[in-house]
Order: C-alpha cells, then sequence, then structure tokens
C-alpha cells in the first residue's frame, strides 16, 4: 500500500510539470517571446500570425504531444494504479517512447542552440529535463509492469506515423511553418520527408521494442491482474 501510495505521489507530479511547462510555453507563445536559435533565429522564433496561432503551434511539436501524452496517462496513473486496458496501453508506451526519444534528440541536436531567458528555460526544463527522467524513473520503478506486448508496440508505432501526416498536411495550411527541419516539405520535399518519417517509425520502434523487453525483466509492482481486453481508460 505504501508503495502505491508514492507512485501515485509520483505519477501526480509529473502530471503537474507537463502542465505547468506547457502553460508556460503557451504563454511566451502567445505574447511572441519564443527561445530562438542561436546563429538562425528560425527554428522557434518563426511562429508569427496572430497570438492564439503562436499559442495552437506549441502544441505542433513532438516533444509537446509527447509530454502531454505522459501527463494525461501519469494523471490517470495517479488516479489509478492498476489501469491496463489495451487503449491506455498504447498511450502509455507511446508518451514513454515519445518523450524518451525526443529528450535524446533535443539534448544531442538542439539543447544546445538555444537562448533562453528565465521564463523560456523554465519551460525548457521541465518539458525537456524533468519530465523526461520522471517519466523513466517513475516507468522503472512504479510499472505498471506487464502493460508491454508487441501488439502494443505495433500500434504504438501510430503515433510518429500519424505526428508526420498532420505536420505535412498542416504546414502549407500555416503558411508553410513546420516545428522540425526534418518535416518541412517546403524545403526539402515530400519525399525527403517520407524518408525521415520511416526512419523516426523506425527509432521508434526499437525504442518501444527494447521497453517491451525490459518489461518483461523488471520486478511486478501491479496489484491486480491486467485485462487485456478492456478497451476502456
Amino acid at each position: 500500500m505504501m508503495e502505491m501510495k508514492w507512485s501515485r505521489v509520483w505519477f501526480a507530479m509529473t502530471a503537474a510539470c507537463v502542465v505547468i511547462g506547457v502553460v508556460i510555453q503557451v504563454v511566451l507563445s502567445w505574447q511572441n517571446h519564443m527561445p530562438v536559435v542561436a546563429g538562425t533565429g528560425e527554428l522557434f522564433q518563426r511562429f508569427g500570425g496572430s497570438p492564439l496561432g503562436r499559442a495552437l503551434n506549441v502544441f505542433s511539436f513532438f516533444t509537446v504531444q509527447s509530454d502531454l501524452i505522459v501527463g494525461a496517462t501519469s494523471l490517470l496513473l495517479a488516479l489509478n494504479p492498476n489501469r491496463s486496458s489495451t487503449v491506455f496501453r498504447v498511450f502509455r508506451l507511446a508518451g514513454l517512447v515519445g518523450i524518451t526519444v525526443t529528450g535524446i534528440v533535443f539534448h544531442v541536436a538542439l539543447g544546445g542552440l538555444l537562448e533562453l531567458d528565465t521564463w523560456a528555460m523554465a519551460a525548457d526544463r521541465l518539458l525537456h529535463f524533468v519530465v523526461p527522467i520522471m517519466a523513466v524513473v517513475g516507468w522503472v520503478a512504479f510499472g505498471p509492469r506487464g502493460l508491454t506486448s508487441s501488439r502494443v508496440v505495433k500500434l504504438t508505432v501510430l503515433f510518429p506515423l500519424a505526428y508526420m501526416l498532420f505536420t505535412v498536411i498542416r504546414g502549407p495550411l500555416a503558411s508553410d511553418w513546420y516545428p522540425y527541419p526534418f518535416a518541412n516539405v517546403h524545403a526539402l520535399g515530400y519525399l525527403r520527408v517520407l524518408i525521415n518519417g520511416l526512419w523516426i517509425g523506425l527509432l521508434f520502434v526499437a525504442v518501444a521494442a527494447s521497453a517491451a523487453w525490459l518489461d518483461k525483466r523488471l520486478p511486478t509492482k501491479q496489484t491486480a491482474p491486467p485485462s487485456t481486453t478492456d478497451l476502456t481508460l
């Protein structure tokens, strides 16, 4: 019971960090105070449009979408740590893999390029440092275990594929604004973006499969047997 209590606290704190980070980012975008990339000023600064349009652009970032999935699934686990429906399993793994992949890519390729002020740095640290660490640590420490399978791994890849499709369709409708260079159809063309999307999908599957493998070898934290047929959250 004590372990379940701490797991609920951990998941609630993770969800709270997501909400705070996203709210700060949306407010900064609304006010047109976005971080810039040193030497270019293009990737994050060129939001343009109305305050509402700039705020909505925040939700086009894969990192933010991954954060939101992590936040939503963490909140559900804080309310009920024994959730195990098929839908929840897919979103739980998609959020975990998404935030892991984007956290790694950000730190390797983008983190050192940003020029951040106080509030932008706070949002950046929450969404790119705190939440990814809390998501991974929470999954390892508290589970719930036994929610992954080959079917769940396959369904999880729908998230990055849907994201690439969304980005490609939305870009021309948003004055050719794209959240990431690798998804910029205007600059790269559809074929190159499609190839980039396939590589991202393969990376996603590899990380998801690794998580499924690890899930079977970590100590079981579950207090109730998971259901394989329940489709509710």
